[in-house]
């Protein structure tokens, strides 16, 4: 019988992410709005016109692309042992960030913010930003070299991880 578990962890906004993003959609509109103007005074100049137009329109959709990125969620797929990783932005852009056998996992457990790192550990933080309920795995990635993976797995993520931990590692999943 297979193992497969997904879940999608919705990353929750900070202040400064909500202060960003306006930032950001009041400078790009005002932007945008200085273009048009400049475009409608150079009517008599039509190549001008059109070219400071034509700048408008990609600032506006400049300024669109910028808000609708700042919107990201986690998927993690669990597959028979190996775990995946996937950042979707904006519900349109995927990225994988990793793939990694649990098997290979060197340490496993709740996550503080006073965990040891060493100085050449590439940490990839999926989570919701609520601190709350994250757990860490720690292991060598071909392509990142040693790697903390902090995420949020719900109960049916950590059950199938649970699964396939080294024996004694299983231990460190509490709640």
């Amino acid at each position: 019988m297979d193992n497969f578990a997904e879940q999608l962890v919705f990353k929750k906004e900070t202040k400064a992410d909500k202060a960003r993003r306006i930032g950001t959609v009041i400078s790009g509109s005002l932007f945008t709005f200085c273009l048009v103007l400049i475009a409608l005074m150079m009517l008599g100049k039509p190549m001008m016109a059109f070219f400071f137009f034509i700048l408008a329109v990609g600032a506006g959709y400049g300024t669109y692309f910028l808000v609708t990125s700042s919107y990201v969620e986690y998927e993690y797929t669990f597959t028979n042992g190996e775990l995946d990783v996937d950042k979707i932005i904006a519900k349109k852009k995927r990225t994988s960030l990793l793939s990694v056998e649990v098997r290979s996992f060197t340490d496993f457990g709740r996550y503080s913010d006073g965990l040891e790192e060493s100085e050449d550990m590439t940490v990839v933080f999926a989570t919701d930003n609520v601190a709350s309920k994250e757990y860490y795995a720690d292991f060598d990635h071909k392509e990142y070299g040693i790697t903390r993976l902090v995420f949020v797995p719900d109960e049916r993520m950590l059950d199938n991880i649970r699964k396939f931990l080294p024996a004694k590692l299983r231990n460190n999943i509490g709640d």
